[in-house]
């Protein structure tokens, strides 16, 4: 979760990473850690993410649109000490910056996070499970045509592993 810590490489060469810190919970301050690091990760990523775009037209775009679009959530919570405030600049960040198809679905993805969050103090695992089963709807809504074997099956079956974790206690 927050931080990361260089594990092992991979076959490219670049350092797989592994969580610093587990914790409980996440409050806002944990939440604008982790999108920082997820938006260094896109931009280390982004030529590998924009190889594998191939949906709806392989216009090696996905990284770049992807990168842009969480770079505008950080900007939006830059503020934001209180999970509403976090919330609505989470999801008013993803829906200004949303570049191209996968930021469109990434931002429905970071609404339906931001619909759960809104008011909680702190966000546990059920409530990221939870979070989760209400993002992959919205990101499917999200696209005219949806097809599978794209982020959004990856999401959905991300709702749907993670909610059987929560329920289990496993997570």
């Amino acid at each position: 979760l927050p931080g990361g810590a260089p594990d092992r490489e991979h076959a490219g060469g670049r350092p797989y990473t592994r969580p610093a810190v587990i914790t409980a919970t996440l409050h806002p301050a944990d939440f604008q850690r982790v999108l920082d690091r997820y938006l260094d990760l896109l931009r280390t990523y982004r030529d590998d993410l924009n190889r594998l775009n191939v949906y709806p037209v392989p216009d090696g775009d996905t990284g770049t649109n992807m990168a842009l679009t969480i770079e505008s959530v950080v900007d939006a919570v830059s503020d934001a000490h209180q999970m509403p405030a976090l919330a609505a600049a989470i999801s008013h960040g993803s829906l200004m910056g949303a570049q191209g198809n996968s930021g469109i679905i990434l931002s429905q993805v970071l609404r339906g996070f931001s619909d759960v969050m809104v008011d909680l103090p702190a966000v546990g695992s059920r409530d990221l499970a939870a979070a989760l089963r209400r993002a992959a709807p919205a990101a499917y809504e999200g696209v005219g045509t949806p097809v599978e074997g794209t982020m959004l099956t990856v999401l959905r079956a991300a709702a749907a592993e993670a909610g059987g974790a929560a329920a289990s206690g496993g997570w």
